[in-house]
């Protein structure tokens, strides 16, 4: 049987993450992710609905979680369901968490209690792109390779 874990979350951080090493020297950090839902009820109404949602990043993103992430953060997560169970006074328990694998940070570096004012990206765009797709972000602003700017009816697709 085919399966498939992965999940992808936006976000609030609810408290500033906490870097730490484990014995092999390996980043990790958790940080918790509020994440909102508005729906209409049957009556008409529109309800929000908030999720707390624990998340662990390891390696070089726990790292950049720790320098940059801070509460009240938006911030984006690709990962992987995981449970985790214990066993403690005799009562066996579980907790659902994210493992996060990809973070993407959204808006500027003056958004947070630890940023300089400054937003890096260069140009006015939000650095989360910048981050993403660096300089090989296509340049739309020129005219259509071909010269003319107007397709034949053999070079459309459809």
């Amino acid at each position: 049987m085919a399966s498939f874990n992965r999940v992808i979350l936006l976000g609030n951080v609810t408290r500033d993450p906490e870097l730490r090493y484990i014995s092999s020297g390996t980043a990790v950090t958790e940080i918790g992710l509020a994440v909102n839902d508005r729906r209409k009820t049957p009556s008409g109404e529109w309800v929000e609905e908030t999720t707390f949602v624990d998340v662990t990043l390891w390696g070089r993103t726990a790292e950049v979680a720790g320098e940059y992430v801070t509460k009240g953060a938006p911030l984006l997560i690709e990962g992987r369901l995981k449970l985790d169970t214990w066993e403690k006074d005799g009562k066996k328990n579980s907790k659902l968490r994210v493992v996060g694998e990809k973070m993407q940070l959204l808006g500027s570096r003056g958004d947070g209690p630890r940023g300089g004012g400054q937003s890096r990206s260069s140009g006015g765009r939000p650095a989360a792109r910048e981050e993403e797709y660096g300089q090989n972000e296509p340049d739309y602003t020129g005219e259509p390779q071909g010269g003319s700017g107007v397709a034949a009816d053999d070079d459309i697709p459809f």
